[in-house]
């Protein structure tokens, strides 16, 4: 039984967690927000954005940011948790 769970279920669980990673990887992509960063302070330089939605809009990339930074210090840690 146990060489079953070892050729049918190891091999499977380890396809999930490699999906989970990309998963994590591709939602919280630390470039990305930093470039959504760059070009909100660009939009508000040209005038083509308020300073109340610049404001805004940084402050809720930079929360962004903190959360993808959390995520891929404890994917490279191997701290992820699934919590059911």
């Amino acid at each position: 039984m146990f060489i079953l769970d070892d050729l049918l279920f190891r091999p499977f669980v380890g396809i999930v967690d490699a999906l989970h990673s990309i998963a994590l990887d591709e939602m919280y992509d630390v470039e990305a927000i930093e470039d959504d960063l760059k070009e909100n302070q660009l939009l508000y330089e040209l005038g083509e954005r308020s300073e109340e939605e610049y404001r805004r809009r940084k402050d809720e990339l930079e929360e962004e940011l903190e959360v993808a930074r959390d995520v891929h210090e404890r994917l490279s840690s191997g701290r992820v948790e699934v919590k059911k």
